[in-house]
């Protein structure tokens, strides 16, 4: 096909250049722009006849610096003005949706990551506990663990009493993995020793109390931020508050007109008062119908099916419904008319031959959903929530439901060690509960303690999900919680269950991570052009 080529003189041109990586082509980026001014543009597009570039000309070059010089990224008082003057009528919503920008937010606990982590239109990442070993001491000095006044000297001796003993049994733990899984001949022994090292930091994860502290990045669009902001200016929590006191002020450097209604008596005030009433009725609710109590509660991880929402039947007719002329009730009629062996036919030709585990059917699998609830140690319940295309919902980090010891730790002649820091983090949770400070109790429990939490997902994030936290470079805990969702499916839906095939259902102790290593040590000789042949046992391992 043959595309309008739209034709600029030459002084268009140069105006265009700096802004616009393509100039004779349909599809181009925008560069060097304001935040405020894409999001603008974008907006005004929708009601603009002619082209983005165009549009540029018309009603924004004249508002620029000129030259080709690029912008610094601090948008200017023209800009912003832009903004509010031509664009406040077109829906500030949808205007914030197209701009966005990237935020590091540093030594945060791991109880805010959660909020932090919380919305699901935005991109997260953030340091790892199984890749990152938490023996050392920050700058400043002091291991990693949030700390406020608040908490009183004792939290800090318990903190520092549960790190060393982290600190300690790292190193017994990777002198014991090293010989129970000893290097193979022909293994290269960076990978193994890395492996090594991943097995100790995995088994003994649990030990780390939520308070460790953390890093993480983000980028999200402006609407996104509001929203952010708006939930932790309402939490109980100090630190979220006073995160999101530094997010909005960090935002406003670069995009003040997307976070300026946070400030506003009228917009900002009055959703953050909503959302404060919305809980405090809850929790009142929730104290009315006497379920604030946990005694009797069962200590043991689980893995429950609670609501089953759409049948196979609705499955497979939302997966033809894209393809055909029909309406869907004519095609139930007609699946319904199918044998069991043409109804497998069929089921295997809407999964497609899946090469890999990122070969997804398409959206009928999304006519089917499951509603689970687990406990599970809160290590888990922080990777598994990271899965935002899903509806999660989680309960306060609590000892109430108990923690447990990895076995392996037994052999490892540490599971003692691992007990007492258990205790040591439960006394202070208890200390501080009774203190009056039930908000910041947490901080203190370790992550091996279990929390009680939703996981609401159609068939297609069952998919994604399941087959990828069972995968063999998972931890432990998480993978079992992964196969356990898998065969509570396989009972209601087998032909669904059927269709995962890249599901890893190992269940016996070993190096997680060690398959992985060696894939990256590949990859690491053929960029850096060492040989084209793969070292000596590899053949069989990646």
């Amino acid at each position: 096909m043959r595309y309008p080529v739209e034709s600029f003189t030459p002084a268009e041109r140069e105006l265009l250049a700096p802004h616009f990586t393509n100039l004779d082509r349909p599809v181009f980026a925008l560069t060097n722009l304001p935040e405020t001014v894409k999001g603008a543009l974008f907006a005004r597009y929708s009601r603009y006849p002619g082209t983005l570039r165009r549009l540029y000309l018309d009603e924004f070059a004249a508002e620029m610096p000129s030259g080709p010089r690029p912008f610094d990224g601090e948008e200017g008082e023209r800009a912003a003005d832009l903004y509010e003057r031509i664009f406040v009528g077109y829906g500030d919503d949808s205007i914030a949706q197209v701009g966005g920008a990237h935020v590091a937010c540093e030594w945060v606990s791991n109880i805010l990551t959660k909020a932090l982590q919380r919305g699901r239109l935005a991109a997260y990442l953030e340091q790892s506990t199984r890749y990152i070993a938490y023996d050392q001491e920050m700058p400043g000095g002091g291991y990693r663990y949030f700390r406020d006044d608040d908490l009183g000297p004792e939290y800090g001796q318990a903190m520092d009493s549960i790190f060393a003993i982290y600190s300690e049994s790292l190193a017994r733990v990777e002198v014991w993995a090293a010989g129970r899984w000893p290097r193979g001949d022909g293994e290269p022994e960076g990978p193994w020793r890395r492996s090594i090292k991943a097995k100790a930091l995995d088994l003994l994860r649990g030990l780390l109390p939520a308070a460790t502290l953390s890093h993480v990045g983000i980028f999200a669009s402006g609407q996104a931020y509001e929203q952010l902001l708006f939930r932790l200016m309402a939490s109980p929590l100090p630190e979220a508050r006073r995160f999101g006191g530094m997010i909005l002020d960090e935002l406003k450097q670069v995009i003040p007109s997307f976070v300026s209604r946070v400030d506003r008596p009228d917009r900002g005030g009055e959703m953050i008062s909503f959302l404060e009433q919305r809980r405090e009725v809850t929790e009142q609710w929730v104290a009315r119908l006497g379920l604030d109590r946990r005694e009797g509660a069962d200590d043991s991880p689980a893995v429950d099916l609670l609501q089953i929402h759409g049948t196979e039947d609705d499955l497979l007719a939302a997966c033809l419904f894209e393809a055909s002329g029909a309406g869907e009730t004519d095609i139930r009629v007609r699946i319904a008319e199918l044998s069991p062996e043409q109804r497998a036919e069929l089921m295997a030709a809407m999964v497609g031959e899946r090469r890999n585990r990122r070969h997804r059917p398409g959206r009928g699998f999304e006519a089917v959903s499951y509603r689970f609830e687990i406990v599970s140690d809160y290590g888990a319940f922080r990777d598994l929530q990271r899965h935002r295309m899903l509806t999660c919902q989680w309960q306060t980090l609590g000892p109430d439901l108990g923690a447990g010891v990895p076995t392996e730790l037994y052999e490892a002649g540490v599971a003692d060690e691992y007990e007492r820091a258990l205790e040591i983090s439960r006394d202070e949770y208890e200390r501080l509960r009774d203190a009056g400070r039930p908000e910041l109790a947490p901080y203190a429990l370790c992550l091996g303690y279990r929390i009680r939490y939703i996981l609401d997902l159609n068939a297609r994030e069952a998919m994604q999900m399941i087959e990828l936290r069972s995968g063999r470079e998972g931890h432990p805990t998480y993978r079992a919680v992964a196969q356990a969702m898998h065969d509570a499916i396989a009972a209601v839906h087998p032909a669904v269950a059927a269709a995962m095939t890249h599901l890893d259902t190992e269940k016996e102790p070993r190096l997680e991570r060690m398959l992985s290593e060696i894939r990256t040590h590949k990859k690491r000789l053929a960029a850096a052009g060492s040989t084209s042949k793969a070292p000596p046992g590899f053949s069989e391992l990646g």
